[in-house]
């Protein structure tokens, strides 16, 4: 099949994911350092309000791609108008989410955070879901939507590298009121204001460099909208009696219950139990980073050459090495001169890994849209990729629950400058055994997906054929 796709359009497309990721992983990585830390909230209930968000997130994730698998809309397409409603809220909540002061008193606080907290996830599921899902309508290639999932997600990781690296130094520089920076409340004040702009120009990218498709989009809606309860069961039920998507759901589940991990408890752990300023842990995440962005062409090179089922397991071994590296990191820290470049190599080694982490699964997700399609007459890319994000989100949510009552147990204590040795070895061993656990599940998880190149092109072509003689409508 002949691509539709342009270079402007892939590279077009694939930063809108930069704005998200920016504002995703201010969300992940600071909030609750900032709420605890910083804010002297308990970490219990932010546990409770940030898991809260993360369910109302992931079952918002399916409705929205239903209704943009459903609109109909000449100007907009299925999924424009949501780009634009969804951008402009996630950079308006965000900023508003950082402007908490330490002052206000504890209900305020509990009040204010998660009031911003429901609003900003209501508006990332309105941009992230028809999004994500518009990449599986760009391009029709088994190698090309490797391609647009990798350009995809190494602007997603610029956006993380940004936030997470570079935001250290440039809004929590040490100062004399606050050697350590990152307790500065201003610093997150001025990171939500530049997130929030960078959200913008990032959403303006995407929609300018993709609203030339929109009648090629919409020429390949043959079917009218239905919406309704009824026919919106039905097509959650449609994806999950899928079992190639299945284990693709289930397998990406676990890969981000890491994620949840690093992302929940990360600062805590650079910060307490390897002692690291914000210079050190900013040259860890940025080195991580750097290297998921790099590995992308690898991983893109590399499914032109082997299929993706095979490609997925050697990501999550190469991610395991890296948590048994950090694991030994935490357990002899304390018998040497321990500075941050001796993490160096859990971050060259996670970052690889979970470069295709990222990729992989989107690509193999818009490969089960098709095979479905041909199965029960209907395209729903928002559905598969809302109940894919609902299934690792709902995880993520129990994870975070869970993580604020670590650190309670951990006997983290905010009002303390330094932490105990014995909390600093529980939050590190947790951080590190629980990443081997998730990862050893996700390959287990992975094992029955059967897609490979033969078997998806042999779908395309008849798909073709049935549209060619009116037998099927997507």
């Amino acid at each position: 099949m002949q691509s539709t796709l342009k270079q402007n359009t892939l590279w077009g497309y694939g930063f809108g994911n930069f704005g998200y990721g920016v504002i995703s992983q201010a969300v992940s990585t600071f909030l609750m350092f900032y709420a605890t830390a910083v804010l002297g909230m308990n970490g219990a209930w932010v546990g409770m309000i940030v898991s809260i968000g993360v369910i109302w997130d992931a079952v918002s994730d399916p409705i929205m791609g239903y209704l943009s698998d459903q609109t109909r809309s000449k100007r907009f397409g299925r999924r424009h108008l949501y780009l634009w409603i969804g951008g402009i809220g996630i950079a308006l909540s965000n900023a508003l989410l950082w402007y908490i002061q330490p002052e206000m008193s504890l209900t305020v606080k509990l009040i204010s955070m998660a009031t911003w907290i429901l609003v900003l996830k209501t508006f990332l599921t309105i941009y992230i879901t028809p999004y994500t899902a518009l990449s599986a309508e760009l391009t029709e290639g088994y190698e090309e939507r490797t391609k647009i999932q990798a350009v995809k997600t190494a602007f997603f990781l610029m956006g993380i590298f940004f936030t997470a690296a570079l935001g250290l130094v440039l809004f929590f520089k040490p100062t004399a009121e606050y050697p350590v920076g990152q307790l500065n409340p201003a610093g997150y004040q001025a990171m939500g204001t530049a997130t929030s702009i960078l959200m913008l120009i990032s959403m303006a990218g995407v929609i300018l460099t993709t609203k030339r498709m929109i009648p090629y989009l919409n020429g390949r809606i043959l079917s009218e909208g239905q919406v309704g309860i009824k026919h919106f069961v039905k097509s959650i039920r449609h994806a999950f009696t899928n079992k190639d998507y299945t284990a693709v759901v289930i397998g990406y589940l676990f890969t981000n219950l890491s994620s949840a991990l690093i992302n929940t408890i990360g600062l805590h752990v650079f910060t307490y139990t390897f002692s690291l300023n914000s210079s050190g842990i900013a040259m860890i995440i940025g080195a991580q980073i750097l290297i998921s962005i790099l590995s992308q062409p690898v991983w893109a090179m590399l499914s032109d050459k082997m299929e993706k089922r095979e490609l997925i397991k050697l990501g999550l071994q190469i991610s395991i090495v890296g948590c048994l590296y950090f694991m030994l990191m935490v357990i002899f820290r304390n018998y040497f001169d321990f500075q941050f470049y001796h993490l160096i190599p859990f971050s060259l080694l996670a970052g690889f890994g979970t470069g295709g982490l990222y990729t992989l699964p989107q690509s193999m997700i818009a490969d089960t849209v098709d095979v479905n399609a041909l199965e029960v007459g209907m395209r729903q890319e928002g559905v598969f990729f809302g109940c894919m994000t609902l299934s690792y989100k709902l995880s993520q949510s129990v994870a975070i629950f869970l993580l604020g009552f670590v650190l309670e147990l951990s006997g983290f204590n905010a009002e303390l400058g330094a932490q105990s040795p014995n909390t600093g070895l529980v939050l590190g061993l947790v951080l590190a055994l629980g990443g081997i656990l998730f990862f050893v599940f996700a390959y287990w998880a992975f094992k029955p997906y059967s897609l490979d190149r033969d078997k998806v092109n042999d779908v395309h072509r008849e798909l073709q054929r049935r549209i060619a003689e009116g037998r099927v409508k997507l």
